[in-house]
C-alpha cells in the first residue's frame, strides 16, 4: 500500500501543503508577534505620555493653589485603561507625603530622564509586566522630578498571540483537510488510467494480447496509453507472425523434402531405370535441394541481421553488371508467364559496396515483383545515378499495397496473403540496404501496382 502511487501521490501532495502551511504559519506568527508587541508598546507609550502630562499639570496646579493632590484619580484611571500605574522619584507635594496616590516603586527599576520600555515584576505580584517609564516634568519642561510607570501584564500580549495562533491552526487544519480531499480526488484521477495500464501490462505479460487499453485521457498518460496499445498490437502481430512463420517454414521444408524423398525412393527401387527418367528425378532433387538451401539461407541471414553478426565487404561494384545478373535470372520465368519484362539502364555506375549483398537485395525485390504480378503483366527494372547516389527501381503491375500494409511490408515473417512464402525476402532486403548505408523506398497504392526503389551511396559513409 505504502509503495503504490495511490498512496504516494496524495502523501507527497499533503506533505508539501503541510510544510508550506507550517512555514507560512510560523512566518505569519512571527510577523504578527512583532506587530502586536510594537502596538502594545506604542499603546503603553501613548497612555504614559497622556498620563504624565495630566499628573504633571495637576501637580503644578495643586502646588500653586495650595490644595491637596488628586489621590482618587489613580484607581479610576487604572480601571479605565486596564493599566497599573506606579511612581518613583521625589515627592512633589511638600504638604502631603503620599504623592499622587500612586504605588511607589523603591528602588526605581530604571534610571535616567528619558522614556524607557522595560519588563519587571511589581512588588507583591507574580506575573511579569511590560512597562513604560515616562519622566514627570513641570509643564513638560525643566528637570524631571520623578517617573510615571505605566504597566500591563505580559499575559495580555500572550493572549492576543494565542488567539492568532488558534486561528492559524484552524486555518491550517482546514487547508490540510481541503488539500487532502483534493489530493485524494486527483490521485484517483491520475492513478486510474495508470492502474488500468498496469493491469493491461499484466495481461500482456501472460500472453493475452487482446486487452482493452483506456484511451480517454489526454496528455502524457493518453500518449502512453496509445503507445502501449501499439506495443500490444505489435506483440500480438509478432506472436501471430511467429506462429505463421513456423507453419510456413514447416510447409516449405516439407514440400521439397517430400519431393526429394519420393524421387530418391524411385531411384532406389529402380522405378526410374531409363536415363531420361533418372535425369528428370535428379533435376527435381537438385531443384528442391536448391530451394531448401535458399530457405535455410534466408533464415540464417535474418538471424545474422538481427544479431548484427554478418559481414559487409567493400569493393568496387559495377551496378550495370549486377543488375544484368539479377535481371537475367528471372528472364525464363518472365517468358514462361508472358510477363512484359524490361530493363532500363541510364549508363553505367560504379560504387564501393558489397556486390553480393546488392545482388541479393535486387533479387529479393524481383522475386517479390514476380510473385505478385499476374501472368501477362509487366515488370520494369531501372538503374539510375543522381547526386552521388545510385538507385535501382523495380516496378510491377500487381495489385498494389495499401497504406496500412506499407507499414508492415518490411517486417519479418509478415505476408500479405498469409499464404506461401516465409515473409523474409523484403525484410532481409530492407535490413541489408540499411547495413550498406542505403534505404528502400516504396511507392504504391491499391490497384496501380508497386514500385520499390533501392538507393545506395556511391561510397560508404
Amino acid at each position: 500500500m505504502f509503495h503504490s502511487l495511490r498512496f504516494r501521490i496524495p502523501a507527497l501532495f499533503l506533505a508539501g501543503i503541510v510544510i508550506s502551511g507550517l512555514i507560512s504559519t510560523v512566518t505569519a506568527y512571527q510577523l504578527f508577534e512583532d506587530y502586536v508587541q510594537d502596538r502594545f508598546v506604542a499603546e503603553l507609550r501613548r497612555e504614559a505620555a497622556g498620563l504624565t502630562d495630566l499628573y504633571a499639570s495637576q501637580a503644578v496646579q495643586a502646588n500653586e493653589e495650595g490644595r491637596p493632590p488628586p489621590f482618587a484619580q489613580a484607581p479610576r484611571l487604572e480601571k479605565a485603561t486596564g493599566d497599573r500605574l506606579f511612581y518613583c522619584g521625589l515627592d512633589p507635594f511638600a504638604s502631603s507625603p503620599r504623592g499622587f496616590g500612586l504605588r511607589s516603586l523603591k528602588p526605581c527599576p530604571v534610571e535616567g530622564a528619558e522614556p524607557r520600555t522595560f519588563e519587571f515584576t511589581p512588588p507583591g505580584a507574580r506575573r511579569a509586566y511590560l512597562a513604560v517609564a515616562q519622566p514627570l516634568r513641570p509643564e513638560g519642561r525643566g528637570p524631571a522630578f520623578g517617573l510615571l510607570v505605566v504597566a500591563k501584564p505580559k499575559a495580555e500580549l500572550s493572549d492576543r498571540l494565542n488567539t492568532l495562533l488558534e486561528r492559524l491552526a484552524l486555518a491550517l487544519l482546514g487547508g490540510v483537510l481541503i488539500a487532502g480531499a483534493l489530493a485524494w480526488y486527483l490521485s484517483r484521477r491520475l492513478t486510474r488510467p495508470i492502474l488500468a495500464l498496469s493491469r493491461a501490462a499484466d495481461e500482456v505479460a501472460e500472453g493475452h494480447y487482446e486487452v482493452d487499453i483506456p484511451r480517454h485521457e489526454s496528455g502524457e498518460i493518453g500518449h502512453m496509453a496509445d503507445r502501449f496499445g501499439q506495443m500490444a498490437n505489435r506483440l500480438r502481430e509478432a506472436n501471430e507472425l511467429e506462429r505463421n512463420f513456423l507453419m510456413r517454414v514447416s510447409h516449405e521444408l516439407r514440400t521439397p523434402l517430400t519431393a526429394i524423398r519420393g524421387h530418391v525412393g524411385a531411384l532406389r527401387e529402380g522405378l526410374a531405370d531409363d536415363p531420361e527418367s533418372r535425369e528428370a528425378s535428379l533435376d527435381v532433387i537438385a531443384a528442391e535441394a536448391g530451394r531448401l538451401e535458399r530457405l535455410v539461407g534466408d533464415v540464417l541471414d535474418l538471424a545474422k541481421l538481427d544479431a548484427r553478426r554478418f559481414t559487409v565487404r567493400e569493393e568496387e561494384v559495377d551496378m550495370s553488371r549486377v543488375l544484368e545478373r539479377a535481371y537475367t535470372a528471372f528472364g525464363e520465368e518472365a517468358r514462361r508467364r508472358g510477363i512484359d519484362y524490361r530493363q532500363h539502364a541510364d549508363g553505367g555506375a560504379v560504387i564501393v559496396t558489397d556486390g553480393d549483398r546488392v545482388l541479393q537485395i535486387i533479387s529479393n525485390l524481383l522475386s517479390n515483383a514476380f510473385r505478385w504480378t499476374p501472368d501477362g503483366g509487366r515488370i520494369d527494372v531501372e538503374l539510375d545515378a543522381d547526386n552521388g547516389d545510385v538507385s535501382v527501381a523495380v516496378a510491377d503491375s500487381g495489385p498494389g499495397i495499401s497504406a496500412e500494409e506499407a507499414e508492415r511490408i518490411f517486417r519479418p515473417f509478415w505476408s500479405r496473403d498469409g499464404g506461401g512464402g516465409t515473409g523474409l525476402g523484403l525484410a532481409i532486403a530492407n535490413e541489408l540496404a540499411n547495413a550498406l548505408g542505403g534505404r528502400i523506398e516504396l511507392d504504391s497504392s491499391v490497384g496501380r501496382g508497386s514500385r520499390f526503389r533501392l538507393v545506395l551511396p556511391s561510397r560508404p559513409g
